[in-house]
């Protein structure tokens, strides 16, 4: 009997994949040696984790603590937009020496048309974050605005991009039932932080579900999400900036943190941490394209559970947030319903071999092809 001793070569895209393939047996049956590809991919996933950690924790607790005395949310997102669109700009020229490739440019009509919905959403969600955080504290903006996974089904669910299962009306159901337990008799509960966070959630559903449309349009050449932020941000600055005028507006220009100001210094240093702000903002999607490219979406669906358990043990901690154990058990149910809708959407991805899904994770992932084609 003739053995075909050829094996297929195995992509590599987890720490589980590296460790399967070191733990398969060779033809003796002896186990073979110890694969450094696992210790190597394990390291590797731990820092772009730790990496992306940095900045999604760092966002967090750096708007918080900056609104604690800079009382304009609107204009601090306004300063994050524009340094975003130059630190976009920079990496698009950047790749271009790089690759010797030109980076797409829509022409006005597309740009108008198709790019305008989805930088409205994606505005107003970022302003309303923001300014939720003058009024509520860092854990109930962290729960209210996972119930995102609620708004992102269901408007999957209204265009058709995603079929409705029992499964997933139990995600529904343990995410709201979750955040119900959460909010229910909170000491520091502030209702219109609370609506002002569950509108952004709205709205970043819509803004997710038009994200992935744009992205998955393959004419349009926005599959890498550097060149996807360079279109965004113009508009949604435009976007924004009209709220911005009719309610800070007046407040900013007799502001003597700003335009009134008595000391330079003072005046450089606020510029100079919003700036901060801007570099942690560009940063933050920026780790998450990496961490995506180089492992897999499920890693960063699993790293962001725990990430927002690290955030409210830090906010108990730094901030002094108070939890009962009534809030505490509707964390753990909230979560197992956005662990259920990860492994939901993992077990959809393996048997069709293309996910549906309208998270965040599985829309970065689009420019992974374009990457290693310019690399």
């Amino acid at each position: 009997m003739i053995v075909n001793h050829k094996r297929k070569k195995r992509t590599i895209s987890s720490p589980l994949d590296a460790f399967y393939i070191c733990l398969q047996t060779t033809d003796g049956g002896k186990m073979a040696l110890p694969c450094w590809a696992v210790i190597w991919k394990v390291l590797l996933t731990v820092g772009l984790v730790l990496f992306y950690y940095s900045f999604s924790i760092g966002i967090t607790f750096y708007n918080k603590w900056l609104l604690k005395q800079f009382h304009f949310p609107l204009f601090m997102t306004l300063v994050h937009l524009l340094m975003i669109f130059i630190l976009s700009s920079l990496s698009r020229t950047l790749m271009s020496c790089v690759s010797g490739r030109t980076r797409v440019i829509l022409p006005w009509s597309d740009y108008l048309r198709k790019v305008a919905p989805t930088a409205l959403a994606t505005a107003l969600d970022i302003g309303l974050s923001n300014w939720s955080f003058l009024y509520i504290t860092v854990s109930l903006y962290t729960m209210t605005k996972s119930s995102a996974v609620l708004f992102i089904l269901f408007f999957s669910l209204l265009f058709r991009l995603e079929e409705l299962k029992p499964a997933l009306i139990l995600v529904v159901l343990l995410i709201s039932g979750g955040l119900f337990m959460f909010t229910f008799k909170s000491t520091q509960f502030d209702a219109r932080g609370f609506f002002l966070v569950l509108a952004a959630s709205c709205l970043g559903g819509i803004r997710w579900t038009l994200t992935q449309m744009l992205m998955q349009k393959a004419e349009l050449g926005l599959q890498n999400p550097i060149d996807t932020m360079f279109h965004l941000q113009p508009l949604m600055f435009l976007s924004l900036f009209p709220l911005f005028v009719g309610i800070e507006g007046l407040h900013v220009s007799t502001s003597t943190q700003l335009f009134r100001y008595q000391d330079v210094h003072g005046l450089l240093m606020l510029m100079a941490t919003l700036g901060v702000g801007g570099l942690l903002a560009f940063g933050l999607g920026y780790s998450e394209f990496l961490l995506v490219s180089k492992t897999s979406s499920l890693t960063l669906s699993i790293a962001g559970i725990f990430k927002e358990l690290c955030v409210l043990l830090l906010a108990t901690h730094l901030f002094g947030d108070k939890l009962s154990l009534l809030n505490w058990s509707g964390f753990a149910v909230c979560i197992s319903g956005i662990a259920l809708h990860v492994a939901l959407r993992t077990t959809h991805t393996k048997e069709h071999r293309v996910s549906l899904s309208t998270d965040m994770e599985l829309l970065l992932r689009g420019g992974e092809d374009e990457e290693d084609e310019e690399t």
